[in-house]
């Protein structure tokens, strides 16, 4: 039996990822680390809104961000969640 914690936090996960522009984000960063300047030019979005989705999925872990110099460069923290979305899509 799966714990009210355990359910509550897969729960939080699936409605994190039930955004398009997260899943979009997603994909992006599970083929190469990026920075937030290129991947905003990639989905063509300011960078104050991809910021703040990555803000959200790096609060869930689900992305991560490394240090180069002054850049940010962000990935995909674990990719069962790419094979997740694989997965819905059917």
């Amino acid at each position: 039996m799966i714990s009210q914690e355990d359910t509550e936090k897969i729960a939080e996960i699936f409605r994190l990822l039930g955004n398009p522009t997260r899943i979009k984000i997603i994909r992006v960063l599970g083929r190469d680390e990026v920075c937030v300047n290129d991947l905003a030019f990639q989905l063509n979005m300011t960078q104050s809104a991809v910021s703040h989705q990555l803000n959200l999925l790096r609060a869930k872990k689900v992305v991560k961000c490394r240090k180069d110099g002054k850049r940010a460069l962000y990935s995909v923290s674990d990719y069962a969640f790419l094979q997740l979305l694989d997965v819905g899509k059917g």
